[in-house]
């Protein structure tokens, strides 16, 4: 992949075959791991009839669905919480998880249409832009809690390391999110 680039009001890149199939690959498990949760939504008779959808109320169990979908109230741990509190939580999470679920579902599928299965040229609209940083940031979630990615983790693992390999691919969405964000930040 050479780094992205800005023309005008697009940015573009050229992928390969393989760093496609990987993109597309991590990008299709989140849009996978979404789908699921949206399937775990209550039914709920009300909502259709006021169009106010609902969510789940409980943070995921899954760590990489908690990672992509925190609390939308943060309690505070040095703090007894309270009934309230986790009723608020509650409220919170089922009101909005739902469109936060569209936006990445969203993101997900502008990632898909527009990175060619066999590699190829990449351009993008501000708007497509903005789709792709929120997926590599939702794959670099996931993919750096798989890892147990942290400030002290090493840039490089021991080649015998079964985490080395992913490592290198966390590493290349790094550097593919701060390129596009450099193009983005551009003169056109």
């Amino acid at each position: 992949m050479i780094p992205w680039e800005r023309v005008g009001d697009t940015v573009s890149t050229k992928i390969d075959r393989q760093e496609a199939a990987v993109l597309r690959g991590l990008v299709t498990q989140i849009g996978d791991m979404i789908e699921s949760r949206q399937a775990q939504a209550p039914q709920d008779e009300l909502a259709e009839l006021t169009g106010m959808r609902t969510g789940p109320s409980t943070a995921p169990d899954d760590p990489i669905l908690a990672r992509l979908l925190p609390d939308f109230h943060r309690l505070d741990s040095d703090e007894p919480v309270s009934k309230a509190d986790l009723d608020s939580a509650a409220a919170l999470r089922s009101l909005h998880e739902p469109e936060l679920l569209d936006h990445k579902s969203g993101v997900v599928a502008v990632v898909l249409d527009t990175c060619p299965p066999g590699g190829g040229l990449v351009k993008l609209s501000a708007e497509q832009a903005d789709a792709w940083l929120s997926a590599l940031n939702d794959v670099r979630l996931a993919l750096g809690t798989t890892l147990g990615v942290t400030e002290e983790m090493p840039d490089e693992l021991p080649d015998d390391d079964p985490r080395a390999p992913h490592l290198g691919v966390y590493h290349w969405l790094t550097w593919m999110q701060e390129s596009l964000v450099s193009a983005l930040a551009e003169d056109g």
